[in-house]
This record gives C-alpha cells, sequence and structure tokens, in this order.
C-alpha cells in the first residue's frame, strides 16, 4: 500500500495544505541515498544533520538556507590525473540534497572535521507565537446588574 488518504487531514485542519503538498512531494520524489546523512534530535529545540562526505574539501561544499529549506550541494573538482581503478567503493561525486524545514527552524552552524559534515540546526518560535494562559476574569457588579435586567427584559 502506497497511498494516502488525506482527507481526514482537510476534514478537520485548517491551513495544512503546505503539509499535505510535503507529503504527496516526498511520495513522489525518491530521497537520494548519497550522501549518507544522519538526522538527530540534540534537545527539545536542537536538531543535528550529519552528512559523510569522503573525499570532499570545505572548499567544495556549500551549504544554502532558502525560506524554508536547506540545501547541501558537493561539486568535486577534477584533479586532472588519470586513475585506473580495481575497485571504487568510495563514491567521491557531486550531489544536492535537500531538506524541508519547519517553521521558525534556523540553521545555526555547520563543521567539517575528518570527513564528516555536522550542521546544527534550532527552533525559534518568537514570543508572539508561543502558547500563554488566558485568565478568567470575574464579572463586575455594575456589569452583573446589566446582565441581569437584560435576562429580565427577555424573560418578560
Amino acid at each position: 500500500m502506497r497511498t494516502f488518504d488525506l482527507a481526514p487531514l482537510y476534514r478537520s485542519a485548517i491551513g495544512f495544505d503546505r503539509l499535505a503538498q510535503l507529503l504527496n512531494e516526498q511520495r513522489a520524489d525518491a530521497q537520494p541515498s548519497y550522501p549518507p546523512y544522519n538526522i538527530e534530535l540534540v534537545s527539545e529545540d536542537k536538531y543535528r544533520i550529519v552528512m559523510a562526505l569522503a573525499g570532499f574539501s570545505r572548499e567544495e561544499i556549500d551549504i544554502i538556507t532558502e525560506r524554508d529549506s536547506l540545501h547541501v550541494t558537493g561539486r568535486k573538482q577534477k584533479d586532472g590525473v588519470e586513475r585506473t581503478f580495481l575497485h571504487r567503493g568510495i563514491a567521491a561525486r557531486d550531489f544536492e540534497q535537500r531538506f524541508q524545514l519547519a517553521n521558525h527552524v534556523k540553521v545555526t552552524g555547520a563543521t567539517f572535521e575528518n570527513g564528516m559534515l555536522t550542521i546544527d540546526l534550532v527552533r525559534e518560535v518568537p514570543e508572539a507565537l508561543k502558547p500563554r494562559k488566558i485568565e478568567i476574569g470575574s464579572v463586575s457588579g455594575a456589569t452583573a446588574a446589566n446582565v441581569n435586567a437584560l435576562e429580565q427584559r427577555q424573560a418578560a
């Protein structure tokens, strides 16, 4: 079973058209398996992407964030040396990997050491969008009298 029925999502969720679109795109486009990567949850609002990039140097890797996506691109420079491989197990070829970022997820930094690219991300929800508790007040004496007067008029 490779299809999903998104009708329940449309019935009960408003404004989640983008989520449904992402699900459809992921189903249609198979994610490339090169280069291998991990996505880690470091803490509640911190994430890390670790990519194995054997044979690449810092200068051959580009990391670009654009709105809600992260693009990691590797362009292998040709060294001009002719080689004859008996076995080639290290796939040092060009790649482009895209990651969809959720709202308010920002890239905070990247490091490249020993062939491992590490990209740190954090979710920074603005204070205005965080949940807040609404206090329930009591009705003042004058307001209560007005409400009682209206109720009496309606009853009559």
